[in-house]
């Protein structure tokens, strides 16, 4: 699996921004935009990769996957 999959992505619509927003609560400063939801989330694939891949060039460890999604009841 790749590693960026192991990490909670959440999508939500900017009125400010006119567009959606993507981000990843356990890495910081790490977001994306796309005019569609899932122009979003491929953006933020990218984008995670790239945290990751600071990340391994820094020699710094990975965070710890601890997002998780909320379920709302029925």
């Amino acid at each position: 699996m790749d590693r960026a999959n192991r990490y909670l992505v959440e999508i939500f619509w900017s009125d400010e921004d006119q567009g959606f927003i993507a981000i990843a609560p356990d890495l910081p400063g790490c977001s994306a935009f796309g005019e569609t939801q899932q122009e979003a989330l491929h953006e933020m694939s990218l984008a995670m990769a790239s945290w990751l891949e600071a990340c391994a060039n820094m020699n710094r460890p990975y965070p710890e996957p601890k997002a998780k999604p909320q379920r709302l009841a029925a």
